[in-house]
């Protein structure tokens, strides 16, 4: 879920939606429940499964059980607002890790408890067997088109505020599909089989603001002969009343309708991908379906736009950064054409004949050797965040990166230096101003750096910072052990400063360890050294 728990139902969580037994009969007689991998048999010292199963039914019970108070701004989705559950001992847990650690564990659950884990993951005209309020409590109705068929009830806390608005949603969900899908390319969601009455996309309107939701997918049955290949439904908030979500029902309609569909979407691909590519792609999707509405600008104060020490891929429980990090598709997209997303995704998906790459390989390989390879173009993006005015469309309203440190080097100290660690695929930025008596164009910067070695994707950006006319962009190359020179132009007369990106692009994991990065994997790479050398001198 885009919003305050992550893709409720498991679409952003990796989980997968498993239906009860008794409702297999209405699916695609070619298709099976989409279920997680049996998971890996625990290392010494962990919690048996079952203990563990348990667990993970207990905190989605509570995350998805608990209603919350309406209040106004929720759409701003601060830590409050998209808290409105409290797990034993005092902590929230998220869900997308309780939904996903509940899916992975079904195995493990039986009985009772196994029909509780299913209740959860229930639609909304399953009614009764969905103990845990999304179940509708009076018969639904539902219009149709071409593509979507939209469930709603007449009566109840569900039911929208209008024929006219359930019109409206039908109206901005074939956009939605035009956009995504049509003049896009994308995948178009796995058809379930009849299971909403016809094979068309069900999305279904139930009252979501008391529990601090905006919307959600989930997967359900997977395509014969994929593994992580299904089909899916979605949920929306009946009204998006502004008084709990603080903004115009019409605006919160548009970006979560792009949010939500892009995750069905996704599903098409591999509904077990990288929990970050799913979210950061889904929020990037806003700002090419409802650009004027400029809801996720409120995330990028908890991307790379604001904070370049966090990696790109990492996934957080109890924050935003997933959302804050769609700006790097919307880098990619200016320079290459949005159509390098689907690649990404191309190359993601284990669809039939698909390679079935893990996150951070597919964006690798897209990238190919296309503006000297994933490290030069991170690097470049990375430099491009500490002036977003002038590298993004829209850059002027957004934060800028910080920098770890500034110099100004002066005729009387002319030389610094600085040492740093940096985490995959993240970055730091050094900024050097030329001070008194380095004035004249005669006035160069030479920068020295020595970076790790090439194999773990060091790369260096210079942004030469005029003070007139269009500002100066240069890498510097790297040698195979990670050294490389170079001499900016630094004379005070024409140059307000240098900035130096060094950017880790590392994608090189061991992977299924139980992380929140790509390919649940540790970084191989984390933690690099780098050395970067600055002297003013005469040319």
């Amino acid at each position: 879920m885009r919003r305050s728990f992550a893709a409720v139902l498991v679409a952003l969580s990796t989980g997968l939606a498993v239906l009860p037994a008794t409702a297999a009969s209405s699916a695609d007689p070619g298709s099976s429940p989409a279920t997680a991998a049996a998971p890996a048999a625990a290392p010494a010292g962990e919690e048996p499964a079952v203990e563990a199963a348990r667990r993970a039914l207990q905190e989605a019970t509570v995350v998805l059980g608990a209603d919350v108070a309406p209040a106004a701004g929720l759409a701003r989705r601060s830590a409050s607002a998209a808290a409105p559950a409290v797990a034993p001992g005092g902590q929230r847990p998220d869900a997308t890790l309780v939904l996903r650690d509940l899916a992975v564990a079904l195995p493990a659950l039986e009985g009772t408890e196994r029909r509780q884990a299913e209740a959860l993951l229930a639609r909304p005209t399953d009614g009764g067997r969905d103990q845990y309020g999304d179940g509708y409590s009076v018969p639904s109705k539902k219009k149709c088109s071409r593509h979507f068929c939209l469930h709603y009830v007449t009566s109840t806390a569900d039911r929208p505020t209008s024929e006219a608005w359930a019109r409206k949603n039908l109206t901005v969900l074939n956009k939605v599909w035009r956009k995504e899908v049509t003049k896009m390319g994308y995948r178009a969601p796995v058809k379930d089989g009849n299971r909403g009455g016809n094979g068309k996309f069900d999305v279904y309107l139930k009252e979501l603001g008391s529990k601090g939701l905006y919307g959600y997918c989930a997967p359900e049955y997977r395509k014969k002969g994929t593994k992580w290949v299904a089909s899916g439904y979605c949920v929306l908030d009946n009204d998006f009343a502004q008084a709990q979500y603080g903004a115009p029902p019409g605006k919160s309609l548009k970006v979560t309708a792009a949010h939500e569909f892009f995750h069905a979407v996704q599903f098409a691909y591999d509904y077990n991908e990288d929990r970050w590519l799913m979210e950061s792609t889904a929020t990037w999707m806003e700002e090419q379906v409802a650009d004027g509405a400029n809801d996720n600008r409120q995330y990028l104060a908890s991307g790379q736009v604001k904070l370049p020490v966090s990696s790109l891929d990492v996934f957080q429980p109890q924050g935003f950064a997933q959302y804050g990090n769609w700006p790097f598709w919307e880098y990619l997209s200016g320079r290459f054409g949005n159509g390098i997303v689907k690649q990404v995704w191309n190359k993601a998906g284990a669809f039939k004949g698909a390679p079935n790459m893990y996150s951070a390989q597919a964006l690798r390989k897209t990238i190919g050797k296309r503006g000297g390879g994933l490290p030069a173009v991170f690097a470049s993006y990375a430099a491009a965040n500490t002036a977003p005015a002038r590298y993004y469309p829209e850059g002027a309203a957004w934060p800028k990166a910080g920098f770890t440190k500034r110099v100004t080097l002066d005729k009387t100290s002319r030389k610094a230096s600085a040492t740093v660690r940096i985490n995959h695929l993240a970055s730091r930025n050094i900024g050097v101003r030329p001070g008194a008596g380095l004035s004249g164009r005669k006035w160069g910067l030479r920068i020295t750096v020595n970076a790790p070695n090439r194999a773990s994707g060091p790369a260096v950006h210079v942004l030469v910072r005029k003070k007139k006319g269009a500002w100066g962009r240069k890498a510097i190359p790297l040698s195979k052990k990670g050294y490389g020179r170079r001499t900016v132009d630094f004379g005070g007369s024409r140059i307000s400063g240098v900035t130096i990106t060094l950017a880790n692009a590392s994608t090189r994991y061991r992977c299924y360890q139980g992380t929140n990065l790509s390919c649940r994997g540790k970084s191989r790479d984390q933690n690099k050294k780098f050395s970067v050398q600055v002297k003013a001198v005469k040319r």
